[in-house]
């Protein structure tokens, strides 16, 4: 399977333990095999990637997507959670701070160049400094001299050029030593922002950007902005996970209910999602061609921390939102508006992932419409008695965000509005540059399978994920010292204890897991969906 793709933002609305999410899908269909065509090329539902195809400069779902198939990383994960190398030989630490990296050989880009310790190393440093700006350069925070590349300070210069943590050894081996030992740390080497580039991506970055040399089964062959990407299968590709197609069509589309019926029509070949008005007759209109699986992904309602409402005359008092969060009934939601697609959030974890714990809010995220009214006005009410929440209109978010809205009303009288923005684009854009009114729809997809990614990564104050401007001195101690744990079993357990005691902050308000409900043509078989919740490119065949 293809594991962790991208630190990234879930474009569309649309567990269990790992073995049973991360590779379903598409195995019915499997009954109407025919006939494959290796070099046939088939197509995608995308929207246009936020930025430019830059490993370290990708937070959101639809570059992500393309980043993976063309790049590989050091590593990834099976189905049941465990580390397998995919660029690297190994991958070992005796006591989770020196880290050493074998490569296997013989790897390159699609230029041409070989794959080799310095192309990671140059890499990071690169992605590192600040400078560069580079949106997931946070990512690097855990290796010895990030400081010195990426200064806190607003405005202030890096002092150096290079992570004094990094060293090449041998032209196929190079160590990491981090600031502090890091348990899971071989976890977060499975998501793009670690992946290696060729010296052509330092003659013009923002060129390599628009057209990337990567090292992956895929290289790119085109990009016309806000119609399409194509990629094309790179035959000399050394890992096991070889395009079983020619490449694939990545098409842009501004809304998922046009891309559902150009699926219908035979214009597109595979979907990532879809909307809430094809929900009730998906599975109808596909038969086996339908695709219902959970994946490792939460919906949040997340704060816009900076924006005057919260911020003034003074900081919410937790209990406001904690009255918001009870005053949502995700039972009837998920039911009803977004039938039984989702299954209501009861903490910030994503189901399948290591240290996931039932019922971490406790009753924060249960429906009590008295007790959510008593909350808020303990808390000193909803500056203004209104909210909004921010959304993207190309994902299929506008119904599930007036049901959220009108439960919020009915149950305590605040006003809640919808704030549509007209692309996830403009949304993301509207968060970076915060311009977020009141609040924004987030939904949060694994980077590597370990409840410290949807937690340190989302609310640990600068963290790359972190765009609602929550920041807690006291929660940092905490993920700092579960970080810091002897075992990755003490960390994830020093993160569960974390987790529950995020009510008392309430960084954002969980509503619901995510699973994916796709479809594809009768073109392709063999579509499988990994436990991001992308379906795994390379393995779609293509029938002549």
């Amino acid at each position: 399977m293809r594991g962790a793709k991208s630190a990234k933002w879930v474009a569309g609305a649309i567990v269990v333990a790992l073995a049973a999410t991360a590779c379903g899908g598409g195995d019915k269909g499997d009954a109407a095999k025919g006939e494959v065509d290796p070099n046939g090329i088939y197509s995608i539902e995308v929207g246009e990637p936020e930025k430019l195809l830059q490993p370290a400069d990708t937070m959101e779902s639809n570059g992500s997507i393309v980043l993976s198939g063309l790049f590989s990383q050091l590593v990834d994960y099976d189905a049941d959670g465990k580390l397998t190398m995919v660029n690297a030989e190994s991958v070992e630490s005796k006591d989770s701070k020196l880290w050493t990296v074998k490569l296997k050989p013989g790897w390159t880009f699609h230029d041409g160049t070989t794959v080799n310790a310095q192309s990671y190393v140059k890499a990071w440093n690169w992605a590192a400094n600040i400078d560069n700006k580079q949106g997931n350069a946070s990512w690097f925070a855990d290796i010895k001299g990030f400081e010195a590349l990426h200064p806190a300070a607003e405005g202030a210069k890096p002092t150096g050029t290079e992570l004094e943590g990094l060293k090449v050894v041998d032209d196929n081996t190079f160590t990491i030593e981090l600031a502090n030992a890091v348990p899971y740390f071989a976890y977060k080497l499975g998501y793009e922002v670690f992946s290696p580039l060729p010296e052509s991506f330092y003659k013009d970055p923002a060129a390599a950007g628009e057209k990337p040399v990567g090292n992956g089964p895929y290289k790119f062959k085109s990009w016309e902005h806000k119609k399409q990407i194509e990629l094309t299968r790179f035959d000399d590709y050394k890992g096991e996970n070889k395009a079983k197609n020619g490449g694939v069509v990545l098409k842009n589309y501004s809304t998922v209910e046009t891309a559902y019926e150009d699926l219908k029509s035979g214009n597109v070949d595979v979907l990532r999602t879809i909307g809430p008005k094809d929900l009730p007759v998906y599975r109808n209109d596909l038969g086996d061609r339908a695709v219902d699986q959970a994946y490792s992904a939460i919906q949040t309602l997340a704060i816009a921390f900076y924006a005057d409402q919260w911020k003034t005359p003074k900081p919410v008092d937790p209990k406001v939102l904690q009255g918001l969060s009870m005053a949502i009934d995700r039972d009837t939601i998920t039911k009803t508006v977004l039938q039984g697609t989702r299954e209501p959030a009861t903490g910030w974890v994503a189901k399948g992932v290591l240290g996931y714990t039932p019922n971490a809010t406790g009753d924060v995220t249960k429906y009590d419409p008295a007790k959510a009214k008593a909350l808020i006005a303990e808390g000193g009410g909803v500056p203004n008695n209104e909210i909004s929440i921010q959304f993207n209109s190309d994902g299929g978010h506008k119904e599930w965000v007036e049901a959220v809205c009108n439960s919020i009303t009915q149950a305590t009288a605040v006003k809640c509005t919808g704030d549509a923005k007209p692309d996830f684009q403009a949304d993301l854009q509207a968060r970076k540059s915060k311009q977020v009114k009141s609040i924004y729809r987030s939904g949060w997809v694994l980077d590597y399978p370990v409840n410290a990614n949807f937690i340190s990564d989302l609310f640990r104050t600068g963290a790359g994920g972190n765009q609602g401007g929550f920041s807690s001195p006291e929660l940092d101690a905490k993920i700092a010292a579960a970080d810091t744990a002897a075992t990755l079993d003490e960390s994830v357990k020093a993160y569960q204890a974390v987790e529950k005691d995020l009510v008392n902050y309430m960084p954002s308000i969980p509503l619901w897991y995510y699973k994916v409900n796709a479809g594809y043509s009768e073109k392709v078989q063999n579509v499988k969906y990994a436990q991001d919740g992308d379906p795994i490119i390379e393995g779609v065949e293509v029938k002549k």
